[in-house]
C-alpha cells in the first residue's frame, strides 16, 4: 500500500509542476483534464501526508519512551503513543477506502426511470411519491432536476416518469436506487381501511455523453404523433411526439411532454443514449466477473431492495437490514443516511473482496 501511496504522491506532485507550465495553461482543454486528475488524487495525498505525519510523532514518542523519565511523564508518553496508534489504524482504513477502484461513472449525471408495477393506481401514485423524494434530495443536493417523459394518471400519479438529474457526483449518490422499491399504505380510496402493498421500479442510469457513446444515424428510426394526455384526449393539435426505435437492439424510446417536435426527439436521444450506455456496461461486467454479485445488491430491476411502510412509519433496506422509523423526512428526500449506509456496505464489501484477491 505504502508503495502505491507514494507512487500516487509523485503522480500528484509532477500534476502540479505541469499545471504551472504556461504552455498547458494557454491550452484549457489539456489543463481541464489535468485538473480533474489532479483534484482526484488531492484527498488521497493529504490523507496519505497526515498518516506520515502520524508515523513520525509515533516514532518520536517511542524513542522518548526508551529513554530514563519521569514516571509522569513517561505516562503520558504511553498515553501519547496510545492515542497516535489509534490514529494510524483510522488512517490506514481511510486510505484504504480512498484507494478502492473508483467507478468511472460516479461523478455523472443520471437518468432516473420510475415506473409503477404492481398495485393499479395505488402503485401510480407510489410512483410520484419516489419521484418527488428523488426531486426533493436533489434539491438539498443543488442539483438540477428535468421531466424527459412522463405518464401521468388522473389521480396525480405516474405509471411512468423518466427525468434527469444534473449535478455532480449525482451517479455515485444514487446508484444503489436501482431496483424494486414496495410500499404498504392504506389507500385514500380504501374505505374499510386495510393496508394494500404496491410497488414500483427505479433504474438509475448515468448519463452518456455522444463522445463515450456514438450512434448510427442508420440505425434510428423515427416515428411522430400526437401526443395524448391522461385518458387518452389529445393534448396537441400537431404531431410534436416522438417515438425512436434503436434498429439493432430493438430499444424504443417515446418523448411528448414538449410542444416540439426538436426537444423532443432531444429527450429521447438523452434517454435512449443512457440506455445503450447501461447496456454496453452490463455486458462488460458479465465478461469481467462473470458478475461479481456484491451485498449491495446488483441494482436487477427485479431485485426487491426497499420497503416503506406507512402505519409503522418505517423505511427498511433489504440489502443492508437497515430500518429506520422517520418515513416522512426520507420520503420528503431526506434520504443521506440510507444512502451513506449503502455506500459504507459497499465499500466494506470491496475492501473484502481486495483482501480476499491478495490471499489467494
Amino acid at each position: 500500500m505504502l508503495e502505491k501511496l507514494q507512487s500516487l504522491e509523485k503522480k500528484y506532485e509532477d500534476l502540479n509542476l505541469q499545471m504551472s507550465d504556461p504552455a498547458i495553461l494557454a491550452d484549457q482543454n489539456t489543463y481541464k483534464q489535468l485538473a480533474k486528475a489532479h483534484g482526484e488524487l488531492e484527498p488521497i495525498v493529504h490523507k496519505y501526508r497526515e498518516y506520515r505525519e502520524v508515523l513520525d510523532q509515533l516514532e518520536d514518542a517511542e524513542v522518548m519512551l526508551r529513554e530514563p523519565q519521569e514516571a509522569d511523564f513517561a505516562e503520558m508518553l504511553k498515553e501519547e503513543i496510545a492515542t497516535l496508534s489509534a490514529n494510524q489504524e483510522a488512517l490506514e482504513e481511510e486510505l484504504q477506502v480512498l484507494l478502492l477502484p473508483k467507478d468511472p461513472n460516479d461523478e455523472k449525471n443520471v437518468i432516473v426511470e420510475v415506473r409503477a408495477g404492481t398495485g393499479g393506481d395505488e402503485a401510480a401514485l407510489f410512483a410520484g411519491t419516489l419521484f418527488r423524494m428523488y426531486s426533493r434530495y436533489a434539491e438539498t443536493q443543488r442539483w438540477n432536476v428535468e421531466i424527459l417523459s412522463s405518464n401521468a394518471t388522473e389521480l396525480g400519479g405516474f405509471k411512468e416518469v423518466i427525468f434527469m438529474i444534473e449535478g455532480q457526483g449525482a451517479y455515485s449518490r444514487l446508484k444503489f436506487e436501482s431496483g424494486v422499491h414496495r410500499v404498504q399504505r392504506i389507500p385514500a380510496t380504501e374505505a374499510g381501511g386495510r393496508i394494500h402493498t404496491s410497488t414500483a421500479t427505479v433504474a438509475v442510469l448515468p448519463e452518456a455523453e455522444e463522445v463515450e457513446l456514438h450512434i448510427e444515424p442508420s440505425d434510428l428510426k423515427f416515428d411522430v404523433y400526437r401526443s395524448s394526455g391522461p385518458g387518452g384526449q389529445s393534448v396537441n393539435t400537431t404531431d410534436s411526439a416522438v417515438r425512436v426505435t434503436h434498429l439493432p437492439t430493438g430499444i424504443v424510446v417515446a418523448c411528448q411532454d414538449e410542444k416540439s417536435q426538436h426537444k423532443n426527439k432531444d429527450k429521447a436521444l438523452k434517454i435512449l443514449r443512457a440506455r445503450l450506455y447501461e447496456q454496453l456496461q452490463e455486458e462488460a461486467e458479465r465478461e469481467q466477473a462473470a458478475t461479481r454479485r456484491s451485498q449491495v445488491g446488483t441494482g436487477e430491476r427485479s431485485e426487491r431492495i426497499r420497503t416503506y411502510n406507512y402505519p409503522q412509519g418505517r423505511v427498511t433496506d433489504h440489502r443492508i437490514g437497515l430500518t429506520l422509523y422517520k418515513i416522512d423526512l426520507i420520503v420528503d428526500g431526506d434520504l443521506d443516511e440510507i444512502i451513506d449506509a449503502l455506500i459504507t456496505a459497499n465499500q466494506v464489501e470491496q475492501l473484502k473482496e481486495t483482501a480476499n484477491i491478495h490471499h489467494d
